[in-house]
């Protein structure tokens, strides 16, 4: 597997990274609508690794359990969209979202439908914009939340689908003066990466020819 690897240059790198952060500040702008307060994201870094290398990433940052909001995508690119924290900072999220009058209990109650509205909004605003900017469409399931370390989370262990890399981007929220951080995965195989790569630099053909 680590002989296969889609290779962006430094164009497509760039481009890529301002396509995640437009898609990011929409899913921001959304957030901000639903809990009414200044929301900040930012992602700092693109990387694309294999599946293995970001299991290692987090579980090298993060000691304690994780929590993903899990969605499906199709389209011309196709795979698996995760929004993954640290489990005492999803429920800081969830605290900042539905505010601080709730009690510990109905708090846990309502974590797990507030973690997937919250994963919705995010991760439909950000690969929603990119495909928009891509001009083309991506279907969305569902969100659904997991839990477990970054191994479980990413199938590392599976020996299915061995072809398969991450979109990989460590975000920083900042909600009600909350500082939560964060991971975006987009988890797709070679085939669906390489297309993507293609509709990249067709996206960087369009802004080159409009500009001259």
């Amino acid at each position: 597997m680590t002989d296969k690897k889609v290779d962006l240059d430094e164009l497509e790198h760039d481009a890529l990274t301002e396509l995640v952060n437009i898609g990011v500040s929409r899913s921001a702008a959304s957030l901000r609508k639903m809990v009414h307060r200044e929301v900040i994201l930012s992602v700092p870094s693109v990387d694309i690794v294999t599946r293995k290398s970001a299991a290692s990433l987090i579980g090298q940052r993060e000691t304690e359990s994780l929590i993903a909001v899990q969605q499906q995508f199709e389209g011309p690119f196709s795979g698996r969209a995760l929004l993954i924290f640290p489990e005492s900072n999803g429920l800081s999220l969830v605290r900042a979202i539905v505010g601080d009058e709730m009690d510990d209990g109905d708090l846990l109650d309502m974590e797990d439908e507030a973690l997937a509205e919250t994963g919705n909004v995010i991760l439909n605003g950000c690969l929603g914009s990119m495909a928009n900017m891509l001009q083309h469409t991506l279907k969305m399931s569902l969100p659904n939340v997991r839990r477990g370390d970054s191994s479980l989370l990413f199938d590392v262990l599976s020996t299915s689908n061995e072809e398969s890399f991450v979109l990989f981007l460590y975000i920083n929220f900042s909600v009600r003066e909350r500082d939560i951080r964060g991971y975006i995965a987009m988890i797709m195989d070679l085939p669906s990466l390489e297309k993507l790569k293609q509709l990249i630099s067709a996206f960087i053909d369009r802004v080159m020819t409009e500009t001259e």
